[in-house]
């Protein structure tokens, strides 16, 4: 165990949840914390978006890594934009100011890719994030999470609140939602293509013309830099964490056609919205400020979740 973590009590909210569990496995099994020294509060007993509960949840701990979040993929963003508006702010700027009036030593803002105005050149700086507008259909999401960074920055300089926020691109990986209604594109097409398989369907259906290109982290990856962070980023600036790697989606899709072992023919429906045109990040900061560099290339990836979706699927 590093020195930052001896004798710390970690309230990790979102913590059962995809990135969560993966957190709570490098921490324990990578960094030697105990499980008694990781406190995760529970939707149905804590619920963020109320004052109370963010008092609460904050009275015993020293670090708050804040993972907890409303999200979905571009249908979801269409159907529910104010839910996630609401909620999303909601919960980050309660839970940081019941955690400035506790006087916490660390607190983790997680951040998302699609606070970056539509057209941002690739690969995206974290200085340009401020230069446009979201794309549309997560615009709602996107706005409330950047402005989390807004509220990092000011209790940063008012009083003096080692806060840091981290812009975490698409993930994927093990323990991933599959529901084809919330779920992000990754675990979607490999559901759609893992299903189809097994019902020797000719044909799978997916959304927009192909042309967008995205990055994704595979998700152990993303929980080593977030904890890398936690322990040795101590700046105003917004950090990304990514590969730098950029893939389009029609090659993302055929890249998990051919993983899944699916023969038929892929049809596009171009009725459905592409989202923003690119996604690709800089990663030089993170690699920079504390050491971080993915070590998970996108097949490997990939993959593996295959492979754990199929014994998931079954069990």
């Amino acid at each position: 165990m590093t020195n930052f973590w001896k004798d710390q009590r970690i309230l990790l909210t979102g913590g059962n949840g995809f990135l969560g569990s993966h957190i709570v496995e490098n921490l324990t099994q990578k960094r030697g914390v105990s499980k008694n020294q990781i406190l995760i509060p529970r939707s149905k007993d804590s619920d963020l978006r109320i004052w109370a509960d963010c008092e609460k949840a904050v009275e015993n701990a020293d670090v708050i890594i804040h993972l907890a979040a409303r999200v979905g993929g571009i249908g979801f963003n269409q159907k529910y934009p104010g839910t996630l508006f609401y909620e999303n702010i909601m919960m980050g700027a309660q839970l940081m100011e019941a955690a400035r009036r506790r006087g916490m030593k660390k607190f983790v803002q997680i951040g998302t890719v699609c606070a970056y105005p539509k057209f941002t050149p690739a690969p995206f700086k974290e200085d340009d994030l401020w230069n446009g507008y979201p794309e549309e259909t997560n615009a709602p999401y996107g706005i409330a999470k950047k402005a989390l960074l807004v509220m990092a920055q000011a209790y940063r300089r008012q009083y003096g609140m080692n806060i840091i926020y981290l812009l975490p691109v698409n993930l994927y990986g093990p323990k991933d939602n599959f529901d084809l209604e919330s779920s992000h594109v990754i675990p979607a097409l490999i559901r759609k293509f893992t299903e189809a398989v097994k019902k020797c369907d000719p044909q799978v259906v997916v959304w927009g013309t192909g042309n967008a290109s995205r990055e994704f982290l595979y998700v152990e990856d993303a929980a080593e830099g977030i904890l890398a962070a936690t322990e040795g980023y101590d700046k105003p600036d917004p950090v990304n964490l990514g590969t730098g790697q950029e893939i389009t989606i029609k090659q993302l899709v055929q890249l998990i056609a051919k993983l899944s072992e699916f023969k038929g023919k892929i049809v596009w429906d171009t009725s459905k919205p592409d989202g923003q045109p690119r996604r690709c990040l800089d990663t030089s900061r993170a690699k920079r400020e504390f050491g971080f560099t993915a070590k998970t290339d996108l097949s490997t990836g990939i993959q593996k979740t295959i492979n754990w979706y199929k014994t998931a699927a079954v069990s």
